[in-house]
């Protein structure tokens, strides 16, 4: 029934009859995620993996604690997805003066890696942002900020 749904009309039938802001920006984020992926696989990277290397690559050495923060993620989960780049040698975590810190850097082997994946993001980001457009992509951008800002500082 669904899949024979023209793709326009899905749309219209989740706002109607499944109006979560949670189930459909899951939905979008399942679709966006699969589709990144299929873009980083030449450079046998998965999108959750690309994302952590461009973060790490934008900070000298960065706590685990701050880029669980940065990246909305609790630190049992960030820990499970840096241990492959971990075992890879794409990332170092070292211990702190504070044995809690474990500051966490990205080496000159995660930064090849990345490099190498940039071309096929940059074909995945440009595809999007062409056929969206930049400024209602801003617009989206402005939207996930303030719905992100809502549920920060409202937690149940």
């Amino acid at each position: 029934m669904f899949k024979a749904m023209p793709k326009e009309n899905l749309y219209e039938f989740a706002r109607q009859a499944i109006p979560c802001v949670g189930f459909n920006t899951r939905r979008a984020t399942r679709l966006i995620t699969q589709y990144y992926d299929k873009a980083l696989a030449p450079a046998d990277l998965r999108s959750t993996q690309y994302s952590l290397l461009s973060a790490l690559s934008m900070t000298d050495e960065v706590t685990m604690q701050d880029l669980a923060f940065v990246l909305a993620m609790d630190r049992t989960t960030l820990t499970r997805n840096l241990s492959p780049l971990l075992k890879k040698g794409w990332i170092k975590v070292s211990v702190g003066g504070d044995r809690r810190a474990r500051p966490i850097r990205i080496t000159s082997k995660g930064k090849t890696v990345l490099e190498n994946a940039l071309p096929f993001w940059e074909k995945a980001q440009s595809h999007i942002l062409d056929n969206l457009g930049d400024s209602k992509w801003d617009q989206i951008m402005k939207g996930l900020h303030k719905i992100s800002m809502i549920v920060e500082e409202n937690p149940l």
